[in-house]
């Protein structure tokens, strides 16, 4: 069976928008799928459980009330209000891989302890920062690949446990993303290929290595969970401000995208949240627009380069070659639209958030910004358009500040 035909624009690696024409109505998707709103409520419940111990792993960072959160921030625009909901700011880890790579290690340190007895009914989840538990945690190694921003939220976590870490990075992998990984204490592993080789390579080892865990990037429900509890957050925050989204006017939701855990399972929450009141628009850099490609094509096995794309780009944290299957099944028909963005359009929204908001972004977290006025001009309708930024208070200056100058 031949494939569906490509847009034309994804090999000339030129920005555009794409609307997916295997979009349906929300209702009908969620129910035929395996996983819903039973499943958003435990990752909650477990978040909350947790409280108590990101309290006193973080204090300087999260809440007394121990919740990672960030703000729901407002900007004025030319088309009128535009919210951003700011993950760059988000405690612990300064980007949006801390509802996933913090949730999956919380997961994993709950399954060990509870099978050591250490956390008897009633007990408190602190205590998982004892000695007891530290000792127990010590002689457990967590694995991931990343190019980034999940091995330093899985690494941050699990060093303040007591946990082994080593995280898989790819040849896009900034050096002081390394460096600080270092820093927490944590092996770090280079690779000359891309992110999809750093995966698999943490993944082989993982498997030999019974005291081993693997996060995986690319097919974890775990992660996913984890991020679509965030649409909760959301919710919360758009309820005080009185704004109710419906399907006449809904939100519109630019969510950057690399392999598709964070963005799919911010989407999925909040489709079960919102139903049809809410538009989801991924965003890719037009070098590496793996989830458009999955979504056009059907095709598990694809990758940008077999469409003469080179998966560079200066959106390291978006830099994959193949989008997670796993996650494209679940989301495939609740995307509504995905836009791609040159490097130098996010180069320049840098630039601007800083200078004219104040905002500290990396360039793969001004995809939304972009992809926002792209879509403003071109898919006419009244909505209540957010920005997810997904990283960027982390930078230090010697490479935040280079960014400014050019």
């Amino acid at each position: 069976m031949s494939r569906p035909a490509l847009p034309p624009q994804l090999a000339r690696a030129v920005s555009f928008l794409w609307h997916n024409p295997a979009l349906q109505p929300a209702a009908a998707t969620l129910h035929a799928l395996p996983y819903g709103n039973a499943d958003i409520a435990a990752a909650i419940a477990r978040w909350q459980r947790f409280a108590p111990l990101l309290a006193r792993c973080f204090p300087d960072s999260v809440a007394a009330d121990g919740r990672i959160d960030s703000p729901l921030l407002q900007q004025h625009v030319q088309d009128g209000e535009l919210l951003i909901k700011a993950d760059h700011a988000l405690p612990v880890t300064a980007c949006i891989k801390a509802r996933g790579g913090v949730y999956e290690v919380l997961c994993q340190a709950e399954t060990l302890a509870q099978a050591a007895g250490l956390l008897p009914p009633g007990s408190s989840y602190a205590e998982l920062a004892g000695d007891a538990a530290r000792a127990l945690f010590a002689r457990h190694t967590i694995l991931v690949g990343s190019t980034g921003n999940l091995g330093y939220s899985v690494g941050v976590m699990a060093r303040a446990l007591g946990l082994q870490v080593e995280v898989h990075m790819s040849s896009d992998a900034k050096a002081w993303k390394k460096d600080r990984l270092r820093t927490l204490g944590a092996r770090v592993v280079e690779h000359a290929g891309d992110y999809a080789a750093a995966v698999a390579s943490a993944r082989q080892l993982a498997a030999a290595d019974p005291q081993a865990y693997f996060i995986d990037d690319e097919s974890s429900l775990l992660l996913f969970f984890g991020y679509a509890a965030a649409a909760h957050d959301l919710k919360a925050q758009l309820d005080a401000t009185g704004q109710l989204p419906t399907p006449a006017r809904p939100l519109r939701v630019y969510l950057p995208c690399g392999v598709g855990g964070a963005p799919g399972g911010v989407a999925f929450g909040l489709k079960c949240l919102f139903g049809d009141a809410v538009q989801i628009v991924f965003v890719e850099p037009v070098a590496s627009p793996c989830f458009l490609l999955r979504l056009a094509s059907g095709d598990d096995r694809l990758s940008v380069y077999d469409i003469g794309l080179d998966n560079r780009t200066l959106a390291d944290g978006l830099a994959v070659p193949r989008a997670s299957a796993t996650v494209a099944g679940m989301v495939q028909h609740l995307v509504d639209a995905v836009v791609t963005v040159s490097d130098d359009s996010l180069l320049a929204e840098v630039r601007h958030q800083w200078q004219q908001h104040g905002l500290r972004l990396e360039p793969s977290a001004t995809a939304g910004f972009v992809a926002h006025r792209l879509a403003a001009s071109e898919w006419s309708q009244e909505v209540i358009p957010v920005v997810w930024t997904t990283g960027g208070n982390g930078l230090p200056d010697e490479v935040f500040l280079p960014l400014l100058a050019g």
